[in-house]
């Protein structure tokens, strides 16, 4: 991952349909070409990024009983 670059960072702005400069206040991030607030993604890349982040998820779940037989217990 690189260093954050303040001059080539960007968030998505819906209004202006593209990745923008924004300045960053406490609570918000607004766009510096309409002045409206950005998101971190769009809809497109934030539902491509958490299924990218679905498939590396480990499977949870609890071991199956075959592999608990041959332990013993405490």
């Amino acid at each position: 991952m690189h260093p954050s670059d303040f001059y080539n960072d960007r968030k998505f702005c819906e209004h202006c349909q593209t990745y923008v400069s924004y300045l960053q206040s406490t609570e918000h991030s607004f766009c510096v070409q309409c002045g409206r607030p950005v998101r971190l993604f769009s809809e497109a890349d934030w539902t491509a990024f958490n299924d990218n982040l679905k498939e590396r998820r480990p499977k949870g779940g609890r071991p199956s009983r075959a592999r608990e037989r041959g332990r013993e217990s405490a």
